[in-house]
């Protein structure tokens, strides 16, 4: 890729249905500020300058995309969704792979992780991008850290020193990622994210500060402290 310029991508794994969140549609569907969340997550992508487009993967029968404003956007393009989230980014880097360089970078990010910052986002591309790994957005632990046995009572209290909440977005080549998934999967694990299989490699991705407001909906009440993040943030 001698002298051009890396391209940014951004991926976005939305096939969940949202079975334990309880809600009658998937929580990424669920009205946030008068948006579907997922919208709040992909329009700080799609409004970077650096950002060429975007993979969204969605589960085969998902009935609630085609009502999205972006669902026309012609930036996006839609992939099938897997079995597991690394599946669905998986399947987004291979409808990827047919447009973009193996040196071009990806930020891939949660679709129900609404209240990206766009000082986060422009740190985290600064930060990696001349960087051999990759990384992700994170936040210092600040609490104490227990570990609880199979009954559900306090055995040990962890270290907090080099702890780290993993956020998204995380930020790695088109074709290192794509290996280190593979590999994942290959071996039979199903990572949570992504810099988990690329640790799987051997490689150390660098966690980038980011703000602790870039929160996931996993609960009811999280959408009333994202509603309030985004008003915050004039969003």
């Amino acid at each position: 890729m001698t002298g051009r310029r890396a391209g940014c991508w951004a991926v976005i794994p939305a096939a969940g249905v949202g079975r334990r969140f309880g809600a009658a549609r998937p929580k990424q569907y669920l009205d946030l500020a008068g948006r579907p969340v997922i919208e709040h997550a992909m329009r700080p992508l799609l409004g970077h300058p650096r950002i060429r487009g975007l993979v969204v993967a969605l589960d085969p029968a998902d009935a609630y995309w085609a009502d999205t404003q972006l669902a026309a956007d012609p930036r996006v393009r839609r992939a099938a969704g897997g079995a597991e989230r690394c599946h669905s980014v998986l399947n987004a880097l291979e409808l990827l792979a047919t447009e973009a360089d193996p040196e071009d970078w990806v930020l891939v990010h949660d679709a129900a992780r609404p209240c990206l910052r766009a000082a986060d986002l422009d740190r985290l591309i600064a930060t990696l991008e001349d960087d051999p790994v990759g990384g992700l957005l994170g936040v210092p632990v600040r609490d104490t850290m227990k570990e609880s046995d199979d009954s559900g009572r306090s055995v040990r209290t962890l270290p907090r020193a080099r702890l780290w909440h993993a956020y998204t977005p995380q930020m790695f080549r088109l074709g290192l990622l794509r290996r280190a998934l593979r590999g994942a999967l290959e071996a039979g694990h199903l990572v949570t994210d992504d810099a988990s299989a690329v640790e799987l490699l051997g490689l150390a991705p660098r966690l980038v500060e980011g703000q602790a407001d870039n929160i996931k909906i996993t609960r009811v009440e999280d959408l009333g402290l994202a509603r309030f993040y985004l008003q915050e943030q004039g969003r």
